[in-house]
């Protein structure tokens, strides 16, 4: 059984069942959700709890064994089963079939994983886990959703916003959820419940954003120049590396360039897109870019790219990082 992370709760207050698995991109959501599961378990008797590390040279017939020993008072079990990188290698995957082939109602298995590929999806112990038991994907919210979630997370301390200082707060915080989950908890302690002024916030809220290269990819895309703008100065503050930041702003130049031309030659969108390998969400943020640049700007901003690249290599004179702005305001006229 696959569930979204805002399924999860109403699935634990209808069952418990002996196999969870979490995975996602957000440390706090996996976290979170790892937490109610084990909560869960605790209500439903498992008052014995076993947490292993899966580090190199782990022994998986650890694992086989603690599933096979058990309670001299006839306890419930859970083992809380860690695979930080996500990969449990061939023993592991032959020990992880043979337990989903086993599930026994006395042991239950959490087990939490960071972010995973579409390839390592597919694989088949992780295949076996999602059919023997629960899996729970979380997904951070995009920039878009963030306000949302924040307004959420208020709720829980009977805490409202309104819009312009729920998007004050979804900017300070980007790309940082454990620092979003933070600033929230400090707003509760410092304010009654209620309604927030976007005076308060402002007082309260830190400046905790983290800026990376995918934010870069979505600013540039959807043309919203005072992220793209907040999103650079975030970067060179950073210390990210040019070189770096000119890979993926090209990269996305090319993609377009390619749908682009192809488009013009009658070619259908979607299959110029898995060309150009284009997947998931970068889609539709390539759909929209396509309708407001015209083949001429994306070759022109190709060119000025070649600019920026003999720049960094100390050919001719300007600024780096002013040369990524002017390209990227190129882009988003």
């Amino acid at each position: 059984m696959l569930l979204k992370g805002e399924q999860l709760a109403a699935h634990l207050e209808r069952e418990f069942r002996p196999l969870y698995v979490v995975w996602g991109d957000d440390s706090l959501l996996v976290l979170e959700a790892a937490d109610a599961i084990r909560a869960k378990s605790r209500q439903a008797g498992y008052s014995e709890r076993e947490v292993m590390t899966v580090l190199p040279g782990f022994d998986w017939n650890q694992l086989l064994a603690a599933g096979s020993n058990l309670s001299l008072f006839g306890d419930l079990k859970l083992i809380d089963l860690r695979i930080p990188t996500g990969k449990p290698g061939r023993e592991g995957s032959t020990a992880l079939q043979n337990w989903c082939s086993h599930l026994s109602p006395e042991t239950a298995l959490l087990i939490t994983l960071p972010e995973l590929d579409w390839k390592e999806e597919k694989a088949v112990w992780f295949t076996a886990l999602t059919q023997a038991g629960v899996a729970v994907k979380l997904t951070a919210p995009t920039l878009a959703e963030l306000p949302g979630w924040i307004a959420g997370r208020l709720r829980r301390h009977h805490q409202t916003a309104d819009t312009e200082s729920l998007q004050f707060i979804a900017e300070k915080v980007e790309g940082n959820l454990l620092a979003a989950h933070q600033e929230i908890e400090k707003l509760a302690l410092l304010y009654p419940a209620g309604h927030l002024s976007l005076k308060q916030v402002r007082e309260a809220v830190l400046n905790v954003a983290r800026y990376d290269i995918d934010s870069l990819r979505e600013a540039l895309l959807s043309g919203d120049v005072v992220r793209l703008t907040r999103t650079l100065e975030g970067l060179r503050q950073e210390g990210e590396a040019p070189p770096l930041v000119l890979w993926a702003m090209t990269e996305e130049l090319r993609a377009l360039c390619a749908v682009k031309s192809g488009q013009e030659r009658g070619q259908p969108v979607d299959a110029l897109l898995r060309e150009a390998k284009v997947w998931g969400l970068r889609q539709g943020l390539i759909k929209r870019a396509l309708q407001r640049l015209p083949v001429a700007a994306l070759e022109a901003a190709l060119r000025h790219a070649a600019r920026i690249d003999r720049l960094a290599k100390g050919i001719g004179k300007g600024d780096v990082w002013e040369e990524f702005l002017r390209l990227g305001l190129r882009l988003a006229k």
